[in-house]
């Protein structure tokens, strides 16, 4: 997996333009799964419950090498003038893990096809603006990795995870010391050799499977 932008967990960012009385509010927020997305496209439904059109997009990290999860939907607007719009400012920010929702009240006046792709672009952007550089993170891929050395090289072995900003997410203290920690992927074999150099040679080193984590 590749390094990909997103909001902070737990927070919703908005923002909102009127363009001929008509109001258009953004909304963005994190989200894992479809049925994530799902729910919270519903909460502004709920929230919006009188408002005219409720347009959304969002996207979905694929897992064990599948494609990204996309989909968007104008929710009653004219074909393309407001999922796809919503979809292409994800797409140009380079945000995945999100929902990012428009919500419309409608003004009495019509926009035309380009005034509807115009607004809807406009708060979508409007709802990323309001993330801020502070509401947006980077995720990046993390390599668990496990190994076990003699008492006396503890202390070695913590100062070489500090060089890498790491700290063992799991001790164990039996015959051996068992450490548990996450190394991101881009510096994981210059880590790899680090320890091999310290230890003199690994005892039960294994790897597991990609995680995820916030840099």
């Amino acid at each position: 997996m590749d390094k990909y932008r997103t909001v902070k967990k737990d927070m919703v960012y908005s923002g909102e333009i009127t363009e001929k009385k008509s109001r258009f509010i953004g909304y963005i927020k994190r989200v894992e799964s479809e049925d994530e997305a799902a729910s919270f496209l519903n909460e502004i439904r709920k929230k919006h419950y009188d408002a005219r059109h409720n347009c959304s997009a969002y996207i979905i990290p694929g897992s064990g090498g599948s494609g990204d999860i996309l989909h968007s939907s104008d929710d009653g607007e004219p074909s393309g003038t407001a999922g796809k719009p919503i979809m292409a400012v994800l797409e140009g920010e380079g945000l995945k893990s999100v929902i990012l929702v428009v919500t419309r009240y409608f003004g009495g006046t019509l926009l035309g096809t380009g005034g509807l792709v115009r607004a809807y672009t406009e708060a979508a952007k409007e709802a990323v603006k309001a993330a801020g550089d502070k509401g947006i993170v980077t995720v990046a891929p993390f390599i668990p990795v496990s190994f076990s050395f003699d008492y006396p090289k503890e202390g070695a072995v913590r100062r070489l995870l500090e060089k890498y900003g790491v700290f063992p997410a799991d001790t164990e203290y039996s015959e051996k010391v068992l450490f548990r920690v996450s190394i991101p992927e881009e510096s994981a074999g210059a880590f790899k050799d680090g320890v091999r150099e310290l230890l003199s040679g690994l005892d039960g080193y294994e790897e597991n499977e990609v995680i995820m984590n916030e840099e």
